[in-house]
């Protein structure tokens, strides 16, 4: 973890504007072909889910803007961000789980598998059980294919990345997902999204050639 020198950030003004605001967030919702990874995923009797989220997960933490976080009267940058993710309840509620995706997606399929097993003995929030400032938090909303989603926030604001995924989408021979993130503004610009966008691409087509 680093500490950003506001005397030097080159976002300082837009970081004081946007923080100032009641709503800070911005957001974009966008279809990636996730065909390599749900073949990859399925081929080994995997969670589709938990193949998408490895890839999300890695995306993010490419991009340094989705790994800092305001803190006090600054901004940090962590080494790296775990997820949180929500897992169904058979009461239809849900908890969450916590992963390290910093692992081949080979191994973090049965890792994440039992990582949710523990995760659904202990039916609760990961803000109940531990500090939540470094996490990335993801969810799935598999029965539509969404074109744009409102999340819950905090107030004040916080400035952890809210990763949704939607249905499959199937057009010919491949397989697309509706993938929607939002990010603090006072820390992260569409500039960077666009950067998380083709780093999902990326691990989604390295996966596509290895499946």
């Amino acid at each position: 973890m680093k500490d950003i020198d506001l005397e030097t950030y080159p976002r300082r003004s837009h970081y004081e504007y946007f923080k100032s605001l009641a709503y800070p967030y911005v957001g974009l919702t966008a279809n990636v072909d996730v065909t390599g990874l749900v073949s990859f995923a399925r081929e080994r009797e995997g969670s589709t889910f938990l193949a998408c989220l490895w890839a999300a997960a890695n995306a993010a933490n490419a991009v340094p803007e989705l790994r800092q976080r305001i803190v006090g009267n600054g901004i940090v940058e962590f080494d790296h961000c775990d997820t949180a993710h929500t897992v169904a309840l058979p009461d239809k509620t849900f908890c969450n789980c916590r992963t390290d995706c910093r692992r081949s997606l080979e191994s973090f399929l049965p890792y994440g598998k039992e990582r949710q097993r523990e995760a659904m003995t202990r039916h609760g929030f990961v803000s109940v059980q531990e500090d939540e400032t470094d996490l990335i938090f993801l969810s799935c909303v598999p029965w539509v294919a969404f074109t744009q989603v409102i999340q819950p926030v905090p107030i004040p604001a916080d400035c952890n990345p809210r990763i949704v995924f939607g249905k499959y989408i199937r057009e010919g021979e491949k397989i697309f997902m509706p993938l929607h993130i939002q990010c603090n503004h006072a820390l992260v610009d569409g500039r960077h999204l666009g950067e998380f966008y083709q780093a999902f691409e990326e691990f989604a087509e390295k996966r596509k050639e290895e499946a």
